[in-house]
């Protein structure tokens, strides 16, 4: 592991414990409420469709609501992800809530190596990508998850808002980082993370930008035939200080402003 991705760790291993406490990610409510499920597989699931009795391998599903969530609509779940403080912490919460789950601490490019089989849908939920430096490689291992007959799902942080100037509050969108992918990564420095009020002493982190068509065509060249793409004015955390709570756990820009820059994209692929 090369010194930027030994950076990410420090800075998600530290993440765990705010994300797990009660302004974080809510995780009281969804052991306590066997009905409820997280915002971002609610959305999903709506274009997705049943998962009962399907196998779902979720890419990067850090303390691991979101896998548990499609879990509690009827799916067999497997997460995997390079932090070992989240994925102790997605065990804990499977065990709270009698899921039984596989969580895999892997780093995703080694994924391979600690994961046998393929999958009925494999699953890339919201701001994935942009912490790995090899897109194409990326969508190589999806794709070889996924069985023949089943799908890839990714919905994400738009690339197009990612190149803004996040730290703004006056609604003026401004071009700040690249939108193309390039070698070196971006070093960002913040004490909080996204969600929740706890404090990191690791506050580096670093991240690539990819453009849309990169995503779409790693996916087309890594055999995945694309079903479906779309875009949206919603995102699933508060990326600007003015963006709008619109429903709980739900933002979107402000009206004046909500149709000059998409906040998500996903796409959906099958394999034939």
């Amino acid at each position: 592991m090369d010194e930027y991705r030994t950076t990410n760790l420090a800075n998600w291993d530290e993440r765990v414990a705010g994300h797990m406490a009660p302004d974080g990610y809510g995780v009281d409510r969804l052991v306590d409420d066997p009905e409820h499920i997280t915002s971002v597989v609610r959305h999903d699931a709506a274009k997705l469709g049943s998962v009962e009795g399907l196998t779902v391998l979720h890419s990067q599903c850090h303390i691991g609501t979101d896998t548990l969530s499609w879990a509690k609509l009827g799916a067999t779940v497997t997460g995997l992800d390079f932090s070992p403080k989240a994925i102790a912490a997605a065990r804990s919460l499977a065990e709270r809530m009698g899921i039984d789950a596989a969580f895999v601490e892997t780093e995703l490019y080694d994924a391979p190596s600690h994961i046998e089989g393929t999958f009925d849908l494999v699953y890339t939920s919201v701001g994935a990508i942009c912490w790995l430096p090899d897109i194409t490689k990326w969508a190589e291992i999806m794709a070889g998850f996924v069985k023949p007959g089943g799908r890839f799902w990714i919905r994400d942080s738009h690339p197009a808002l990612m190149a803004l100037d996040d730290g703004r509050d006056d609604t003026q969108l401004i071009v700040r980082y690249p939108y193309f992918h390039q070698p070196k990564p971006i070093n960002f420095s913040d004490t909080e993370s996204y969600l929740g009020t706890a404090t990191l002493v690791n506050p580096d982190s670093y991240s690539w930008a990819h453009s849309i068509a990169d995503v779409m065509n790693a996916l087309i060249d890594a055999g995945l035939v694309l079903e479906r793409f779309d875009e949206y004015q919603h995102l699933d955390w508060q990326f600007f200080t003015f963006m709008e709570e619109i429903e709980d756990g739900v933002w979107a820009l402000p009206e004046n402003v909500r149709d000059n820059v998409p906040t998500q994209f996903s796409i959906l692929a099958s394999k034939p």
